[in-house]
Order: C-alpha cells, then structure tokens, then sequence
C-alpha cells in the first residue's frame, strides 16, 4: 500500500491548521466586503504614509489566503483597486495572485502527486500525455474563464507534470483579463454591495472565448498541416 512520507503529512498537518486557525479566530471577517468598505479611508491613509510598507503588506496577506486557498481573494483584489488604483493595482494583484496559485500548486505537487500518479497511474497516463503536450493551452483556459474555482485548478494542476515556470507565466497571463476588471471595480468600492454584478454575463463569455481560441488555432493548424500531408503522399 502506498502512503504518504512522514514529512509530507507534517506538512499538509501544518497547512491545515493553519486553515483550521484562520476560522477558529473567525480571521475571515477581515477579508469581508463590509470591513475593506468601512476601513477604506484608513488603509488609504496609512497608504499614503507608508505605501511601500502597505503593498508589500498588501501581498504578503494576498499570497497567504491565495496559498492556503481561504476565502477572500475576490475582496482583496478590489481592495487593491480602491487603495492602489487601477496600474499600480493591478501589477500588485497579479503577482501577489500568480504567486500564491504556484505556491498552493506546488504544495499540492509535494505532498500528493506522487502518491496520485502511484496510485492511478495508469488511468491517469492519458490525461498526463494530454497535459505533457497541451497542457498550457488548457491552463489558460482554465485560468480565464472565472467560473472556475481559483483553489480547484490549483490542486489538480499540482497533480500534473506541467514545469512550475510555465504554471507561473500562464497563469499570470491567464488571470491578468479578470485581475484587470476586479481591480477596476474596485475603484468604485463604496458603490459595490456584492461580487456577483461584477463580471458579467457576456464578459464572461468573452473571457470563454478568448480562453479557447488559442488551443482552438493549435487544432485548426494540426489539422490542416495533417491534411496537407494526406495529399502530398496522394500526388
């Protein structure tokens, strides 16, 4: 029987008291739309005093929730709106995001892909392959479409063999669209009493579109590369 290596345990132990003490202090009402709405004025002023020391804050807190996969990433995009505007807003956010997805990816990766790829290797051979050679182009998809639950392509993108490097810049890329719109709303924090008018209907299937346009041209140019030598071989 395979099982997980005592070191991998203590680390997803430790991953998941730290998730067990965020709510146990209820940590989340810091992460609320309410609190970020009230405190607004503070933060902005401690922003104009210390903005170095605020960002840098800022990201550490982004990267934390976004690691351990806590509820609140959404707000804290907005909030970085609101404080930062929308350029300065939207570099912190996309990095603070990109690199808490890779950690998150990589702590998945740690402790339980060896332990999945042992397990169901060979139901899983195919979808390996699949990701070995299209596996960007379906990250970026993934990663454009909102719709999408952040933690959830995280942990199964872990599973993959994708190299971190490309999970980094595709995802980064991938998020950016999104990070933009969330970061630009929340320059209008005050007026904002939910997430869900954020992203529209269309917006979201244009982000759908624009996801799958580039595996879409990839399979288009294979096919006609295919078909072009189908007919040289006839003549």
């Amino acid at each position: 029987m395979n099982r997980l290596p005592v070191k991998k345990i203590a680390i997803a132990v430790i991953l998941l008291m730290a998730v067990v003490l965020f709510f146990y202090f209820d940590l989340v009402r810091f992460l609320s739309l309410e609190f970020f709405k009230q405190s607004q004025a503070r933060f902005s002023q401690l922003y104009g005093q210390h903005p170095v020391r605020i960002i840098f804050t800022y990201m550490v807190i982004y990267i934390a929730v976004t690691t351990l996969s806590l509820p609140g990433a959404a707000v804290m995009t907005l909030a970085g709106g609101a404080l930062f505007g929308l350029v300065a807003g939207t570099v912190t956010v996309s990095f603070a995001s990109t690199i808490g997805a890779t950690l998150a990816c990589i702590a998945a990766r740690f402790i339980f892909r060896d332990w999945v790829q042992n397990r169901f290797g060979d139901k899983l051979k195919t979808i390996n392959q699949g990701f070995d050679k299209e596996g960007s182009f379906y990250l970026f998809s993934l990663r454009l479409i909102p719709i999408f639950p952040f933690f959830l392509i995280n942990l199964l993108m872990g599973l993959t063999r994708m190299p971190i490097k490309t999970y980094y810049w595709v995802s980064q890329l991938g998020m950016l669209p999104a990070t933009i719109v969330y970061v630009n709303a929340g320059s209008e924090l005050a007026r904002i009493d939910s997430l869900a008018g954020i992203v529209s209907p269309r917006l979201l299937v244009s982000f759908a579109v624009l996801g799958i346009f580039p595996i879409t041209v990839k399979k288009l140019m294979a096919y006609i590369r295919k078909d072009r030598v189908a007919t040289k071989e006839k003549t």
